[in-house]
């Protein structure tokens, strides 16, 4: 690899903000698919499976059963994720949502990955609406990252965030302009067929849809 050439990781979860991230980024090889005990597991590692085959990239899906053992999150315990009017507490959906230092982790993962075999960047699909409820979704967070990248290792991969200024309704735009497969993708909460239309993840996607006036996926992904 030349001196100016870059090769990149996306953290790929098989939803909207990482499927379009990845869309978006040139020089993409690999996908890095987590998988924690979270109820959507099955689902996403197959969401992702199959992006990852349309944008002819190599997938990992990494285990990490501890996570699922020290955490309390409706995502992965038998506590129902908010629906509903819970929503309208956004503190308290977010507490039930929360994975200990899950962005973080995978994030660091990542890193051990670009610094063992010479990635240059690494993708996350952070942005600006989910910004505003979760921490790790911030620039600032992105920023501290890479200042720790500094002295963690020592190819020193930058991690980027092409979504980070938008919000749901501008990622699906870019989606339909890009042309991105949104029909491969997952974004639900729940483990069921289809998405389950709503969970916190699925209403601000079924509503960035509804925002750009697209019935056709909306009736694929959400309707039986």
């Amino acid at each position: 690899m030349s001196k100016n050439e870059t090769k990149a990781i996306v953290l790929l979860s098989g939803g909207l903000d990482s499927v379009v991230s990845l869309a978006l980024e040139k020089n993409v090889t690999l996908a890095l698919t987590f998988d924690y005990g979270q109820k959507s597991a099955a689902k996403e590692i197959e969401a992702s499976s199959k992006i990852a085959k349309y944008y002819g990239i190599e997938h990992k899906v990494i285990k990490l059963d501890w996570l699922k053992e020290i955490t309390h999150t409706a995502l992965c315990s038998n506590e129902e994720v908010p629906t509903g009017e819970a929503l309208k507490n956004s503190d308290q959906s977010a507490k039930s949502v929360w994975v200990p230092n899950r962005n973080g982790l995978f994030l660091n993962i990542a890193g051990a990955f670009a610094d063992a075999d010479g990635y240059t960047n690494i993708i996350i699909g952070a942005n600006k609406e989910e910004a505003q409820t979760f921490p790790d979704n911030t620039q600032e967070f992105i920023t501290r990252v890479n200042e720790e990248f500094e002295f963690s290792t020592r190819v020193r991969p930058k991690v980027i965030a092409p979504l980070i200024d938008c919000d749901k309704t501008e990622i699906v735009r870019i989606a339909l302009e890009k042309k991105v497969p949104l029909h491969l993708l997952n974004s639900c909460y729940k483990n069921t067929p289809k998405h389950c239309g709503i969970c916190e993840s699925c209403v601000r996607l079924k509503r960035a849809l509804e925002a750009n006036n697209d019935s056709v996926y909306i009736k694929q992904l959400f309707e039986e």
